[in-house]
């Protein structure tokens, strides 16, 4: 039996109270409860260190960034004051006055009596109170309307203030509203035929009816006239039509008309052409050679383009001139359809 004065055992830490529950409830064995208990505490260092070793913020100090502006605002003061001769060379426009006097020239103004609309210039409009803009948007819209026939198209104009309408509408000689149309003049007669549009100043009609009885002509030799009567081709396909064959050197073929521009997506109006027009039997067409023709010359045939001319031209120069069309197909971009449709427009020489 010890001795009451006998020493007692020392006490570890991992057999006290708090470590000999964790180890009872969880099951751990020493070794695994004293890992747990050092990754704790390196958790709770990670947590506190940085709240610890965060570095003190910086104090706002009023003063100090007050000076600096005062400082900023005295540098950009001297600024604009060493650029004032700059700011002169700009001075600031007065729009107000610039309608009259400074922009445009002063037009005296004249009294009020009866006029024709028709007659007057842009500064007789002016004259009369109108402003120079509105003036001469008067002048060019009559111009090309071809006349004022009533008042109300001078109301339209805009730009014009209905009060300086009002004071000149009532010497206007001019009706107040254009005539209407008489859409019964234009009835079929007894035949079922509608009567030809009437003409002016001796000249056909703007709309005049196209024959209907065409007999074919030669697509290489029609103008725009011949080809607007054609239903369907008005004066820009037929133009479409001329360029292009000036372009090609002629057409060799009616299928040819698909490849112009404005045709390609009127299948009908393709139909119509080909079959009122036909091209002459052993016609020649016009053709380039590529063997002094430049790439400005050569480009321009649509069957050649920008593309086949650069390599064309690049080709001659490095092997020298084509002594046959056939040469040709040695260039390698150069496919065979595409040979062959600018075989009949080039030649050597």
């Amino acid at each position: 039996m010890a001795s009451p004065h006998s020493p007692q055992p020392r006490r570890s830490w991992d057999n006290s109270g708090p470590m000999r529950w964790v180890r009872r409830y969880f099951g751990y064995s020493r070794g695994e409860a004293k890992g747990m208990v050092g990754l704790l505490v390196l958790m709770l260092a990670a947590i506190v260190a940085p709240i610890l070793l965060r570095p003190e913020l910086p104090r706002y100090l009023p003063a100090a960034d007050q000076k600096g502006l005062d400082q900023l605002a005295a540098q950009l003061k001297d600024h604009r004051t060493a650029e004032q001769g700059y700011a002169t060379r700009f001075p600031k426009r007065d729009y107000k006055k610039l309608e009259r006097g400074s922009r445009y020239p002063a037009v005296a103004q004249i009294r009020l009596a009866p006029f024709d609309p028709n007659a007057l210039t842009a500064a007789g409009w002016e004259a009369r109170g109108v402003p120079h803009f509105v003036a001469a948007r008067i002048e060019k819209y009559r111009a090309a309307a071809g006349g004022f026939k009533a008042k109300a198209q001078i109301k339209k104009m805009y730009g014009l203030e209905d009060s300086v309408y009002q004071r000149l509408a009532p010497f206007m000689q001019l009706p107040d509203e254009a005539p209407k149309r008489d859409y019964a003049a234009n009835k079929p007669g007894p035949d079922g035929k509608f009567p030809p549009f009437a003409a002016t100043d001796g000249a056909p009609g703007k709309f005049s009816r196209k024959p209907r009885n065409l007999q074919p002509f030669d697509l290489n030799t029609a103008d725009t006239t011949q080809l607007m009567q054609i239903r369907g081709i008005g004066a820009g396909r037929a133009k479409w039509v001329v360029k292009y064959r000036n372009q090609l050197g002629g057409y060799l073929r009616e299928d040819q008309l698909d490849e112009v521009f404005v045709l390609k997506d009127a299948p009908d109006l393709r139909d119509s052409l080909k079959k009122y027009t036909f091209v002459a039997p052993g016609f020649a067409p016009k053709t380039v050679n590529v063997n002094t023709a430049s790439f400005d010359e050569m480009y321009l045939q649509p069957y050649i383009g920008k593309p086949r001319a650069r390599i064309i031209v690049a080709y001659r120069q490095q092997h020298g001139p084509f002594k046959t069309v056939e040469d040709l197909k040695q260039i390698p971009i150069l496919k065979p359809a595409d040979w062959e449709k600018m075989r009949p427009y080039v030649r050597c020489e």
